[in-house]
């Protein structure tokens, strides 16, 4: 997984002082997060902050990805950094978020000739050639 810069900097903050080997998100007795351990504290969280409806980690994954498509990361840098070997989860799940890839991406990458319109040709609807 690649992280932004600012989330490298919160992981490195959280993690000074401590050895390689330690738990990097631990329980506040010091002990290690266990597959469902976040569910009470998460929707505690989410009634204390207003959030409704509640949202659970998976959510927060999700959000995430929704957001890098929406801010045209590739959808395979996605899928690589969800964990994925491929596009095909991320386009069936986030494909919708960014209708316009392919065409931005054509425009932006593909090769340039150097095509130039002939300004005396004119299209049926009076107009010029672009």
């Amino acid at each position: 997984m690649v992280l932004s810069d600012e989330g490298a900097l919160f992981f490195r903050q959280l993690t000074i002082g401590r050895a390689d080997s330690e738990i990097m998100l631990r329980k506040a007795n010091g002990a290690a997060w266990r597959a469902s351990h976040q569910l009470r504290p998460m929707a505690q969280a989410c009634i204390n902050a207003r959030i409704d409806p509640p949202i659970s980690f998976h959510g927060l994954r999700h959000t995430w990805a929704s957001h890098a498509v929406m801010n045209g990361v590739p959808l395979l840098v996605v899928a690589k950094n969800l964990g994925h070997a491929d596009t095909r989860m991320v386009e069936k799940h986030y494909g919708h978020l960014a209708p316009s890839y392919i065409a931005d991406a054509i425009r932006a990458g593909a090769p340039k000739f150097g095509f130039k319109p002939d300004q005396k040709l004119a299209t049926l609807a009076g107009k010029a050639a672009s």
